[in-house]
């Protein structure tokens, strides 16, 4: 294997073209060879585009390609399973959008299949590779606010008039919770380092929209009486902060998921006063390839294993089951 690992993407999804595929183009560690879509032309269109050399009419074929050594999946999804199995059996290494699967039963089958294949099966959580999130959790680790009494935290934007949406499609993964609710889940796992006990969640189910939920709020109950509250949606305005209250002290990011190219500085207020911390400036999605690809090329373990994935899948599930039977969900 070459010192860079050299990326095949299925799919021509607006978050590669936008995204990944560039993150991955300005990365020490990586390059991206071939794309592909069900209409070759496309395929074709976008290789032009984001000078890719490689271009296919089908999934299949890219994943016959003998030369690539780790695929990208931004594909719908209610197809993540599938084309990760797939690719898994065709001996590549797979970084595959969040959420990772439609239940936790699939995203243990996608890390049984990859685990039987030996290559590594990675979560597009990019968020959590930028620096930032380092420094975080160093300053909660040092007592900068004390013992951590809860988090809130939310993302939001509208998109409800775009009714093509897939994200507008129930049977195929579609829905708030799935698509961006998945974010302070996952940032406060992260931050607790521990698992959620119980979550409860009331949600608008929009029948303009497939009745998928448009908007969701909720309660994740984690150890030692320490919860997340957040809302999610994409019937409102844009935002996407977090709150981390402690004992001593706050820290707020105005930006939490959708990092800014400046950066992202946050604000960490205790009784030295409020302060902005500087942090570097990286782009997420770079950092996020480069990760995966150093564990490729040494044989060390990810920094965020398949496991962890299955875990974030399971407080989901509670999550839409709380949400369609409004009841308490215990996990």
């Amino acid at each position: 294997m070459t010192q860079k690992i050299r990326w095949g993407v299925l799919g021509c999804a607006s978050i590669a073209k936008r995204s990944v595929i560039p993150g991955l183009q300005q990365s020490k560690h990586n390059e991206v060879v071939a794309i592909a879509s069900r209409n070759e032309d496309t395929a074709k269109q976008t290789a032009n585009e984001l000078h890719i050399p490689k271009a296919y009419g089908s999934y299949e074929s890219l994943l016959a390609d003998t030369s690539i050594d780790a695929v990208y999946i931004p594909l719908p999804n209610h197809l993540h399973k599938e084309w990760s199995i797939r690719a898994a059996e065709a001996g590549k290494h797979i970084l595959c959008e969040k959420p990772l699967a439609l239940t936790e039963a699939e995203a243990s089958e996608m890390a049984e299949a990859a685990d039987q294949a030996g290559v590594y099966l990675a979560e597009a959580f990019m968020y959590r590779h930028h620096p930032r999130y380092d420094i975080l959790k160093d300053m909660i680790a040092a007592g900068a606010i004390g013992d951590i009494r809860g988090i809130r935290s939310a993302f939001t934007f509208n998109s409800s008039s775009n009714h093509g949406n897939v994200r507008f499609r129930k049977d195929w993964g579609g829905g708030s919770i799935y698509d961006i609710g998945c974010y302070p889940i996952n940032a406060a796992r992260l931050l607790l380092d521990k698992e959620p006990e119980a979550v409860t969640v009331q949600a608008l189910f929009s029948p303009e929209h497939g009745q998928v939920d448009m908007m969701a709020s909720g309660l994740v109950e984690f150890p030692d009486s320490v919860s997340l509250t957040f809302d999610c949606g994409m019937w409102a305005a844009f935002r996407n902060p977090l709150e981390i209250l402690g004992t001593d002290g706050l820290i707020e990011v105005p930006y939490a998921y959708s990092l800014p190219e400046d950066g992202g500085n946050f604000y960490l207020t205790n009784g030295d006063g409020r302060q902005e911390i500087e942090v570097p400036v990286a782009n997420a999605y770079s950092e996020q390839g480069d990760q995966l690809a150093e564990a490729i090329l040494n044989r060390t373990p990810l920094r965020y294993s398949a496991e962890d994935a299955i875990r974030n899948m399971r407080v989901i599930d509670a999550c839409l089951l709380s949400a369609e039977a409004r009841k308490r969900v215990t996990l």
